[in-house]
């Protein structure tokens, strides 16, 4: 299948990011958010990231520009119609999601491929909610979407071939590495990552250790590129809180229940990054 329009639903931190790379690869990309301050904000940002790119001869502005061009933002749903393939990137809920897929379902051209970015929802319980199960597959990009390498492609049960091909041929065509995952809560990365940055929070609560040690020992003694602290601060507390109890709710085991301390951050309002206070302060 021939993919030539993409469609991103978010125009946040991974949905700006992933347009960006479709973008650059030649796609013309459709790039929705609710609101159409939200939707130009993502597109303002994919400018500065490529203008760095450009500044320190990366990239010609040339290139920039015509990456630019090729992005039309948009605040109604409807405009999917034109896509041939769509990443959902909205927030790591379920309601929020199975709504989005209902009405993708109705919108989009009967041949669309429909995927999701979720970090953790089972692909089949997604892909329930619409007309297509066949055509409905997980593309996990990783965060920062435009440096980081790892593409997760989960076909849920009723998945085609023809999909899970195309979605990894896509991959490929990004410049990403893609890895198969079968569908469960998680899938891999996450069913990896979560439950340690977890236990780095636990060791936290406990008084194991002050946030700075215990980031310094998974650094210099595991070599991690950063701290499980500084990175759930990166990825927000409350997509990390989201994930944990999805993968507590889909094995109901206690080794994924969420530390106290993670819901209390997460209920006092403290996410991370993009809030300035989660396990750090940000200015």
């Amino acid at each position: 299948m021939e993919i030539k329009t993409f469609g991103v639903i978010g125009a946040g931190q991974m949905g700006n990011g992933i347009a960006q790379v479709a973008a650059s690869s030649g796609l013309n990309v459709i790039m929705h958010d609710i609101s159409s301050e939200l939707a130009d904000k993502g597109l303002i940002n994919i400018s500065k990231v490529l203008g760095r790119s450009v500044d320190k001869g990366k990239l010609r502005a040339e290139d920039r520009d015509a990456i630019i061009s090729r992005i039309k933002t948009s605040s109604d749903l409807k405009d999917m119609a034109e896509a041939d393939f769509v990443v959902e990137a909205a927030s790591e809920t379920e309601d929020i999601k199975f709504n989005i897929f209902r009405e993708l379902d109705s919108i989009c051209p009967d041949e669309a491929i429909l995927s999701s970015n979720t970090s953790s929802i089972p692909i089949g319980r997604i892909a329930s909610k619409t007309t297509r199960p066949d055509k409905v597959i997980g593309m996990h990009f990783m965060n920062p979407v435009p440096v980081m390498k790892l593409v997760e492609v989960i076909r849920g049960i009723a998945t085609s071939d023809e999909t899970f091909k195309t979605t990894w041929d896509l991959s490929v065509s990004f410049g990403k590495t893609p890895a198969q995952a079968n569908d469960y809560p998680g899938f891999i990365a996450n069913r990896i990552l979560m439950p340690m940055i977890n236990e780095a929070v636990y060791c936290l609560y406990h008084g194991v250790g002050k946030r700075e040690d215990i980031d310094t020992v998974m650094k210099l003694g595991m070599n991690h590129p950063m701290g499980p602290l500084t990175l759930a601060d990166l990825i927000g507390l409350d997509t990390c809180l989201a994930i944990m109890k999805t993968l507590y709710k889909g094995f109901c085991d206690s080794k994924y229940r969420p530390c106290p301390l993670l819901r209390k951050y997460v209920e006092a309002g403290w996410l991370g990054r993009k809030t300035g206070r989660g396990f750090y302060e940000y200015t």
